[in-house]
């Protein structure tokens, strides 16, 4: 991915209100991290919503450029959004320097359909979604792509099979299990036992009796919490 740049701005307030208002604004709230230091500061709107779109969950870097004539460089960290709305709340950013190796997680992504899964009914069984790298900021890869059309059922990825840039070390264990193909389940129906003894007609077995129990004490919490409310 291309590397942009996002005007930024330094911001002193914060808080709940303030916040509700830039985002009504245009604005999005964020925090700039830099060994153990941070800075909140407001991005555009637009701009930071085309980034996250654009990198589909790839490590990118941006540039954040601030009115002042400063510029930073930086990793989106995290961000936040409404699970209702989906409208993005926050982000949160780490500065790096192009010269200092970084410690961070890589997504993996799969390349075709495993032959188990496709000929043989198996499953494909993910264990390991991110990778942990050692690299410099310039080196990062958006994501290890694995091919997983020649898995059969039995077969396993390892982090020892990822193909990795010059440059990036693995932090992640190499024996550690990416992906496998594994058998389809299969569901037996449980044997009914023959019961030893009935239930006296009008009367209630024990299970149901503690369980109306629990309903009732659970509905007398629920009406004293009520009330209280």
């Amino acid at each position: 991915m291309e590397r942009i740049t996002l005007n930024t701005e330094v911001r002193d307030a914060t808080g709940k209100s303030v916040a509700k208002k830039m985002r009504r604004e245009g604005s999005i709230p964020g925090v700039i991290y830099r060994e153990g230091r941070s800075q909140a500061i407001a991005l555009n709107k637009r701009e930071v919503v085309n980034f996250i779109n654009a990198s589909a969950g790839e490590q990118s870097i941006v540039d954040l450029a601030f009115s002042n004539g400063e510029k930073k460089i930086a990793l989106l960290k995290e961000y936040q959004v409404d699970p209702a709305s989906n409208e993005l709340l926050h982000t949160d950013f780490f500065e790096v320097s192009m010269e200092e190796a970084i410690t961070i997680t890589v997504p993996v992504v799969t390349v075709g359909v495993a032959v188990g899964v496709k000929r043989d009914g198996g499953i494909l069984q993910k264990l390991l979604r991110e990778i942990e790298i050692e690299c410099l900021p310039g080196r990062i890869p958006g994501h290890f792509e694995i091919d997983i059309s020649k898995l059969e059922i039995g077969n396993s990825v390892h982090v020892s099979d990822i193909e990795v840039p010059e440059g990036v070390k693995v932090l992640s264990s190499l024996e550690d299990t990416v992906m496998s193909v594994i058998e389809p389940t299969k569901i037996e129906e449980p044997v009914a036992e023959e019961e030893e003894a009935e239930v006296a007609e009008g009367e209630e077995p024990e299970v149901e009796k503690k369980g109306k129990k629990e309903e009732e004490g659970q509905e007398e919490g629920a009406a004293e919490a009520s009330k209280e409310d």
